[in-house]
């Protein structure tokens, strides 16, 4: 018959008094401390979380297309107004928003990206050639303008590309489009003055029409507002550099 063995355990972290003595005489390790699981926190809850305008403000444009039918905003009527202006502001973003570079384009590519541009985008356009320092410069000005008014399109062609036998002495040329319609063309470097800045080819460009759109002021601006802003940057850059220049003689 087999002999059956029996092993009895105590409840973890049980200790006897035996153990204990043991302890304090150093001929057994400390007790480990007992197990005490973490305490429960709750996830939260998404949707029982306040809705408020900063709720609205995280969406994507997707997500607040989402949201035209959601049972939580049928009872709250400002944050239901609020979510379709926040969905317009972000459709009107992406409308304009549309550009932010100069663009290289082909003889092939011009009527479509120039000529048939739509009529609320002007479009500026330099004809250039490799290898010449002034086509540089003012390419260098253009990118910058690019990206502080990305509403307005930019696009650069090398100028054989789009006139045959045009002058290298001609170069660079801006030509600015509206409606499929040239509106004003400066041959030249020295078209743009004594010193090419972005901020003077801003001042150039709008000289007769609202040519630059920064996408954050809405459509339809006039002549005096944009030539307003573009005087402002310039300003302000003066402002600065003045303050530059005098920081540094005072530091020698």
């Amino acid at each position: 018959m087999a002999d059956y063995h029996f092993v009895y355990k105590d409840v973890e972290g049980a200790s006897t008094q035996w153990d204990d003595i043991q302890r304090k005489l150093g001929n057994l390790p400390e007790k480990p401390p007992a197990f005490k699981p973490a305490p429960f926190t709750p996830a939260n809850d998404q949707a029982s979380l306040p809705k408020d305008k900063s709720w609205i403000d995280e969406k994507t444009e997707q997500d607040l297309e989402d949201l035209e039918d959601n049972p939580d905003l049928d009872d709250d009527r400002f944050l239901e107004e609020y979510r379709k202006k926040r969905l317009a502001e972000l459709r009107e973003t992406a409308k304009v928003a549309r550009f932010g570079s100069v663009v290289p384009i082909s003889g092939s590519d011009f009527v479509r990206e120039v000529s048939q541009a739509p009529a609320d985008v002007w479009v500026v356009v330099i004809l250039y050639k490799e290898g010449i320092a002034e086509c540089g410069v003012l390419m260098q000005c253009l990118e910058d303008l690019a990206a502080k008014y990305p509403a307005t399109k930019f696009v650069k062609i090398i100028s054989t590309d789009c006139i045959p036998n045009y002058p290298d002495c001609n170069v660079p040329t801006v030509l600015v489009y509206n409606s499929g319609a040239v509106k004003a063309n400066h041959v030249g470097l020295r078209s743009f003055g004594r010193k090419c800045t972005p901020e003077g080819v801003a001042l150039v460009l709008c000289q007769s029409d609202p040519v630059l759109n920064d996408g954050q002021s809405g459509s339809g601006r006039s002549r005096k507002a944009v030539i307003d802003g573009v005087r402002k940057r310039f300003i302000e850059k003066v402002v600065t550099e003045h303050e530059n220049d005098d920081d540094g003689s005072s530091s020698d």
